[in-house]
């Protein structure tokens, strides 16, 4: 049976998702394909911690389906703008599991991925998957991955 580990941009696909459909992106529905193609032996979803209760829900059905679930504060700085991405925490993450997997799937249309994909892939030999937006994925990350899934209707809530 095939390896798989999953890692989920929370905020990208929460924000594109929305950006391009108005909806929500189905969790539940993702899981459930993924794990008719082999085994989910990690799956990991990064978000940012603003301590409200409807995303303290939502991130306790993520660990319900199987997640970890990480987590970095919301940081907001003195002009107003705000920190808080996951790249250099997924990126590590990725290069320390691909060897231990057949399959690694990035849930994110973030661009800066691409060479994290292509490197996985030509070091250890994985298959890479993405699961993007189409008109909101960058299409170096369409390029560098062994397969790139649109999301449309069918994996989103509603």
């Amino acid at each position: 049976m095939k390896k798989i580990a999953v890692f989920a941009d929370v905020q990208n696909i929460y924000y594109t998702t929305r950006q391009a459909y108005q909806k929500q992106f189905n969790y539940r529905k993702l899981w459930q394909k993924i794990s008719a193609q082999g085994e989910i032996v990690c799956a990991y979803a990064y978000a940012i911690d603003r301590g409200d209760n409807q995303q303290q829900k939502f991130q306790e059905m993520l660990r319900y389906l199987g997640f970890e679930v990480r987590l970095k504060p919301f940081i907001q700085r003195s002009d107003g703008s705000a920190k808080g991405d996951w790249d250099v925490g997924i990126t590590i993450d990725v290069m320390e599991l691909a060897a231990e997997v057949d399959t690694v799937i990035l849930l994110t249309g973030d661009g800066d991925f691409a060479i994290l994909l292509d490197k996985v892939n030509s070091k250890f030999g994985v298959t890479t998957e993405a699961y993007g937006v189409p008109k909101l994925s960058a299409k170096a990350l369409i390029d560098a991955c062994t397969e790139f899934h649109p999301i449309e209707t069918d994996l989103l809530i509603g």
